[in-house]
């Protein structure tokens, strides 16, 4: 078997190989830099998004995108943080509900009414935003603040380096990945990325699939928003507006195909560590923020096309 061969078979070493190089350039600029606690500050800051993009994954797999993950992100962990004085649970379970009515919508939308799903959740993300201006505006009347357990699950840890969020992060990320190798949910997911039409002509009910899977999608950008309010102890209008593009960069440098019908959850998980250490890499270079975003699009840009041109069969 030739290495070309392997690496075509084996996608999930590229990208090993890909993030190891990026840690190896971090400890060359920076000698002792990666530490058990850099590996638990990582982690910290890459579970937020590694949440986030796997409800990303799931409705590329579909042929479709989410363009309001971050905004949904935001608006649950706002409204959790503004309604933690009527008690933990309900705020969490409120901030937990955005997210499933917004998944839901975009659901009904994309599924029952096929609208085009940029345009659909592009304008949900509008939707969200707004309201959730209106909302701070005219419906708060306290400094909303991140209750105690939240915070612990977002920025805690087990025996001093073992971030607590991880034990969130890593069920949510077996539960994901068995879910599309083994159940007929995972399956049909595959099925209509590659072919819808001919899913509806063998009976698969395809605007079902696509209606729960953005359900999930907005959930899981809730769970995210939560667990990102938890790691930086605050939740403001802005928390995840940053989180937008870098949850796309994570899914395609995974190996989930834009055109839908290939790809898997373990890729993601690499593909947001990939980006979680290069933004490390690109803070110790003491880049001026023009300048980061530059050479964080270009080496982005770089890895996808790298790692597209050794699994290509061209």
């Amino acid at each position: 078997m030739t290495v070309r061969r392997y690496f075509q078979e084996h996608p999930i070493v590229v990208l090993s190989l890909l993030l190891l190089l990026l840690v190896g350039v971090l400890e060359a600029i920076r000698p002792g830099a990666v530490t058990p606690n850099w590996f638990r500050t990582t982690v910290l800051f890459a579970a937020p998004l590694g949440i986030l993009a796997a409800g990303q994954t799931l409705v590329m797999l579909t042929g479709g995108i989410d363009l309001s993950v971050a905004n949904v992100a935001t608006a649950a962990a706002y409204i959790m943080a503004s309604n933690a004085r009527h008690g933990d649970l309900q705020a969490v379970l409120l901030g937990l509900a955005v997210g499933v009515a917004v998944g839901l919508v975009n659901g009904l939308g994309i599924a029952v009414f096929q609208a085009q799903p940029l345009i659909m959740t592009l304008g949900m993300a509008l939707v969200v935003t707004g309201g959730l201006t209106v909302y701070s505006q005219f419906a708060v009347t306290s400094v909303p603040s991140v209750p105690g357990f939240i915070h612990t699950l977002g920025a805690g840890t087990v025996l001093g380096f073992v971030p607590v969020s991880l034990l969130l992060w890593a069920p949510i990320a077996v539960i994901i990945v068995v879910g599309l190798r083994r159940t007929g949910f995972g399956r049909l997911l595959y099925a209509i990325g590659d072919n819808a039409a001919a899913c509806r002509l063998a009976g698969v009910r395809v605007w079902q699939v696509r209606l729960v899977n953005y359900t999930l999608c907005g959930l899981l950008s809730a769970i995210a928003g939560l667990v990102l309010a938890g790691t930086i102890n605050t939740a403001d209008l802005g928390l995840a507006n940053t989180f937008l593009l870098p949850t796309v960069a994570a899914v395609v440098i995974g190996g989930t195909s834009i055109f839908s019908g290939s790809g898997n959850y373990s890729g993601t998980i690499i593909g947001a560590m990939i980006l979680t250490v290069l933004n490390s890499v690109l803070t110790l270079l003491d880049a001026p923020e023009p300048i980061k975003q530059i050479l964080y699009g270009a080496i982005i840009l770089l890895l996808a096309t790298a790692y597209t041109r050794v699994l290509s069969d061209t």
